[in-house]
Order: C-alpha cells, then structure tokens, then sequence
C-alpha cells in the first residue's frame, strides 16, 4: 500500500491541523477554507483546520516570533468574525516570556482578548504572570502549553499535562524520541506535534531566541534583532525544502504511526516566514498527492 496516497485510511478519528499566522496568512487560509469545502476529494479525509494560530500585529503579549505594525479594530472583528463564522478557533500567540505584572494591564492584548471571548478561541501560554491574568480575567479561553517552553524532559512535559491546558505543544526536538512518545501514549489526544519546524535540531541559542523576540516585541525594536542563520536575507532562506531536511521533520508516510496511536494534534510552523513556505506545506499535508497541482493551481488564482 502507497502511504503516500492513504495516510487517510489508517484514521481512526479526526485529524486536526493547526495553521500559522491568521492575520498574516489570512487569504491563503480564506482560500483553503473555500478549496476544502468545494473539492473534499482533492484533501486527505478526515483532517480538519483545528485552528489557526498567530497575533495581530503590534500586540506585546506575543512571543516566538516578534510581528510589529498596526492594524483598524475593524480588521481585527472581520478577521474574528470570518473564524467565528467557520467554527474554527483562532489560537493567540500570548507567549512572550518577559511579561510581568507591569504588562498586564495593556489595552491593545485586553481589547483583542474582549472580541475573541467567543468560548472558542484559544490562548498559547509561557509567562506564568500572563496565564494567571488570563485564567482569572478571561476564563472562558482555553489555554495551551506552548513549546517555547523549551520542556525537553519527560517529567516536565507529564508535569505540564498534569496541569489545567487543553494542549501541549511537543517540543520539536521530541518528535522521534520513542521514549517520550511511548510515554506520552495514554496523553496523546492532548499532545501537539510540530511537524515541520525550519529552526536547527537542538538549537542551543533557541531559549535566548524567544527571549530577543520577546525583548523587541515589548520594545517595538523593529531594528537590532537577534542573529539566526535561519533569518529571511541570510545565506538559507527559508522554505519547505529547508524544513525537510531537518532532523524534527515529520513526513506523510510517518503521520500513520502516531495517528494510530492517538496523536491526532498537527502543527505548522510559518508566522514570520514566507507565505510560500506555508502554501508548500500545506499543500504536502493536507491535498491528496494526485491532486496538488490542482489545489495548488487554485490557490494561486485565488491570490492573484
């Protein structure tokens, strides 16, 4: 059998897949949405959009990956409202580790959080100050452990399960560690794997990294920013072809064996990067092989 063309005849439930960047991205995913309503046939069955994961620029609560600029509150309830309107939650990026008391308070992250608060939407936590502002003073949002946490040990990651998140971001690195992920079986329906992350295999500098983004984000430092050989305008640009080739990559014929095992959670990596890093992406996981072209096809014409 061609698990390249099958991987939806091992699964047993649905699959949910978590996309990047839904300010940035948005009509790439407006497009998707309307593909994968009018051509079913043409995307893998049973996989789903299980949210769509990113800030609106500006905000400082973000973290990961800085997103500067501004956008009309109008803009940001179309936005709101178009996920609203298609069940899917939109999952906010509120992980900048620098956040203390003296943040919380920030009228832009507070707006933003009063028109999500739909009991949909979802929140990405790392700063322990933030997510007990967020659980006291908006409880209704679901909150997910992200990997920007760097937990990269077993009794770290069962501690965080332990605890009251809907979700576990898997750090990259575990993604073939069959010890953690044996472990982490009877937990698997709240364990988030990402598949395709660009960022170097146990990237000592990575904990520094999120702390720099962090740093400009605060300070709107759109100027000196942390140097990664990964940067748009280095040596390696990014691209699809670049996150194949690492070590966390988790490939079509792989999605079976955790499928079947309960890991149903897919993430993709792509706010700050190229759209057409993310369209690859898309593409490679979500239409069936025979018909990429096609689908691939209609997204340009949609963008154009």
């Amino acid at each position: 059998m061609n698990t390249e063309n099958s991987v939806s005849s091992v699964q047993p439930v649905p699959v949910y897949w978590h996309l990047p960047g839904f300010c940035v991205h948005f009509y790439l995913f407006y497009a998707l949405i309307d593909l994968m309503r009018e051509y079913p046939d043409c995307f893998e069955d049973g996989y789903r959009i299980g949210s769509v994961y990113g800030t609106f620029p500006g905000a400082i609560w973000n973290g990961g990956r800085a997103v500067f600029g501004s956008v009309p509150e109008d803009t940001m309830k179309k936005i709101l409202g178009y996920f609203d309107q298609e069940q899917i939650p939109v999952r906010f990026t509120w992980t900048n580790p620098l956040i203390g008391e003296e943040h919380l308070s920030d009228p832009f992250c507070n707006r933003i959080m009063e028109l999500a608060d739909n009991g949909r939407n979802q929140v990405l936590v790392n700063s322990p100050v933030l997510e007990d502002y967020i659980r006291r003073k908006f409880p209704r949002f679901p909150l997910i452990s992200s990997t920007t946490k760097r937990i990269t040990d077993l009794s770290g990651m069962q501690a965080e399960l332990a605890g009251d998140y809907t979700l576990l971001v898997l750090d990259y690195d575990m993604n073939h560690d069959e010890t953690v992920l044996r472990a982490l079986e009877p937990d698997a329906g709240r364990i988030e794997i990402l598949v395709d992350e660009i960022c170097f295999p146990h990237c000592p500098k990575r904990t520094q990294h999120y702390l720099d983004e962090g740093r400009a984000q605060l300070a709107g430092d759109t100027g000196s920013r942390f140097p990664c050989p990964n940067r748009i305008g280095s040596s390696i640009r990014p691209s699809f072809a670049e996150c194949r080739k690492r070590s966390g990559f988790v490939s079509r014929e792989e999605l079976p064996g955790y499928i079947t095992r309960g890991f149903v959670n897919f993430k993709l990596v792509g706010r700050g990067l190229p759209p057409a890093l993310v369209r690859d992406s898309l593409l490679y996981y979500l239409v069936k092989d025979d018909h990429r072209d096609f689908i691939a096809g209609k997204i340009k014409q949609a963008m154009t």
